[in-house]
């Protein structure tokens, strides 16, 4: 069984910076590429950032290009994103995906409020 169990949320002011963690399980985690995705209040979901199994390739969203960092630990089966320079629009719950399948964790709660 696919999980995928995020951490790492919580609140911070704006132009802070934040951790992300993604542990997955039930799958050989370094065969797949990974994503991050986003859901704001009231809004649907928003991409925003993918890493290929290696984690020699990554894409970022417009909105978070620069900001943010993807990464991956294959040997710890584990997701990564940092974020720096938050915004008041980056609050969301955020979720780590499984590409091929579509399968996603519970998500972690990213607050950015002064």
């Amino acid at each position: 069984e696919v999980q995928l169990v995020e951490s790492g949320g919580g609140l911070v002011q704006p132009g802070g910076s934040l951790r992300l963690s993604c542990a997955a399980s039930g799958f050989t985690f370094s065969a797949y590429a990974m994503k991050w995705v986003r859901q704001a209040p009231g809004k649907g979901l928003e991409w925003v950032s993918t890493i290929y199994a290696t984690g020699s390739s990554t894409m970022y969203a417009d909105s978070v290009k620069g900001r943010f960092t993807i990464s991956r630990d294959n040997a710890k089966s584990t997701l990564y994103l940092q974020m720096n320079s938050l915004k008041t629009g980056d609050t969301a719950v955020y979720y780590c995906v499984r590409i091929q399948g579509g399968s996603r964790g519970q998500g972690t709660q990213v607050t950015v409020s002064s």
